[in-house]
């Protein structure tokens, strides 16, 4: 086993799980699948080898030699293809986390659930034949490189379950779009399918459960019962801005949707990522983020002076944060001086190796009892967090459903003695990954390349118990 391999034993990215098949398929009219429950039971192979007929195959259901790479979609869908270049989608099989977290698994069973997370970053080559146990990322055909390509989604032809890549891929079929009438001269087969507007092609792959049943990311899931599926507001309404231009080079002008699939990732690269590149990526994130979530903050003053933080999701759409929340990381800082500038209270601060001090802390297990996090925890039997997702029985998920307001009370240790007017400082923070999962999956390289984005930030000055209470400047 090399030293990556082992070391990635004692942590894990998120990975798909095994199938359920749902009782209605999905069709192009992209009517809605309700999200699976229970668990899932996926058949044993003579060799061992988790496989599922759909997703994971054991022996090849369509030819890789069928499917167009991206370079072959450029000249006609230069703004899409270029546009799709610089997202997760076409990054998902070069990720490093991904990359580590696969060799986890990898290891750990001996291949035999290699494909897990694969069915979704590469829907074409675990279906094709290219990601067999014990596979390499090195040497993989184009297609497959391209992670979530052109024809991962536009030959989609109908989706069977609402997770866990439950949906059917069509590659000697048509290219579906949005539109009836397609370019004058199409280059191939094209035809109109609702899937393609949908939210249920999304959640076809961005809803994860593991082999055990265990919920992982239910983006879909939470739109299902949202405001903004009521409003028929799909995925594509944030995730794919409106705009307008040809669908294809020579074509009329349409209503088009950008390939950029916003998102909260950012690139990592071990050899370092372009500064232009990453700053464009960061703006779009902070962009995507402003305004996702808000704090306030009130406070009753004595001793102790109680601190009502109050978190509202301002997302109508799904829960804040969602996906793989149990990899990302949101959180509340705040911190309170008296009137001399003293350090009277603190919690969301880091440690030395830049991590929160909860359980996976080196430095500091636990030691921030009151730290409000709206990251969700993976326990293992007996209770133990774990970040191994298939080692999990567990899911506790505190984040906040859409359009949720939650509050918590803090109690700040102020006696007859302090000097007031006490200044309360308070910021909800999130980054994608901690340092220690880093250091975990062999990546200590990326740690410099973490950036954490502040959501909201506020700031509550507290007058003496005598005085009016407390006040917003």
């Amino acid at each position: 086993m090399s030293r990556r391999a082992a070391g990635l034993l004692l942590l894990l990215g998120a990975c798909a799980g095994g199938p359920k098949p749902s009782p209605s398929p999905g069709d192009d009219s992209g009517a809605p699948v309700g999200p699976d429950t229970g668990p899932i039971a996926p058949p044993d192979t003579d060799d061992g080898t988790v496989s599922d007929p759909l997703s994971m195959p054991l022996r090849p259901t369509l030819d890789l030699d069928d499917a167009r790479p991206a370079s072959d979609c450029l000249d006609c869908h230069p703004a899409q293809v270029t546009e799709w270049r610089g997202t997760a989608h076409a990054g998902a099989m070069r990720d490093p986390v991904f990359q580590a977290a696969t060799l986890l698994r990898q290891a750990e069973f001996d291949g035999a659930q290699d494909r897990f997370c694969l069915q979704c970053h590469s829907n074409l080559g675990s279906r094709g034949g290219a990601l067999g146990p014990g596979f390499s990322f090195e040497g993989l055909p184009e297609v497959v490189a391209e992670g979530v390509t052109c024809a991962s989604c536009h030959q989609i032809d109908a989706v069977l379950r609402a997770e866990n890549a439950g949906h059917s891929l069509d590659l000697r079929g048509p290219m579906r779009g949005p539109f009836a009438d397609p370019a004058p001269t199409p280059a191939h087969a094209s035809a109109q399918s609702g899937l393609i507007t949908s939210a249920l092609l999304c959640g076809s792959c961005h809803d994860v459960r593991e082999i055990n049943g265990l919920p992982l990311e239910r983006p879909y899931a939470e739109w299902t019962s949202a405001p903004a599926a009521a409003e028929a507001r799909p995925c594509q309404s944030c995730h794919m801005p409106a705009t307008t231009g040809p669908a294809a080079v020579g074509g009329p002008e349409r209503p088009l949707r950008q390939h950029r699939f916003l998102g909260v990732s950012l690139p990592l690269d071990e050899d370092g990522v372009d500064e232009a590149i990453f700053n464009e990526k960061l703006a779009e994130v902070e962009a995507l983020l402003a305004g996702v979530a808000t704090l306030e903050l009130s406070a009753r003053p004595g001793s102790p002076t109680d601190l009502l933080v109050t978190l509202r999701n301002e997302l109508d759409g799904h829960a804040f944060p969602t996906g793989s929340t149990f990899n990302r990381q949101v959180w509340l800082e705040l911190s309170a001086t008296d009137a001399t500038g003293a350090l009277l209270y603190q919690t969301g601060d880091l440690d030395e190796n830049g991590d929160l001090r909860d359980a996976w802390s080196a430095i500091d297990p636990y030691g921030d009892a009151d730290l409000i996090q709206l990251s969700s925890r993976l326990t293992a039997p007996g209770g133990a967090p774990t970040f191994l997702a298939w080692h999990a029985t567990e899911h506790s998920n505190p984040a906040l459903q859409p359009l949720q307001i939650r509050s918590y009370t803090l109690f700040l240790p102020t006696t007859e003695a302090t000097a007031y007017p006490l200044t309360v400082s308070a910021r909800l923070r999130m980054r994608a990954y901690g340092p220690y999962l880093m250091r975990a999956l062999g990546l200590d390289a990326l740690i410099d390349q973490l950036v954490i984005i502040d959501i909201d930030a506020v700031r509550l000055e507290i007058a003496a118990p005598t005085d009016a209470g407390a006040r917003s400047p």
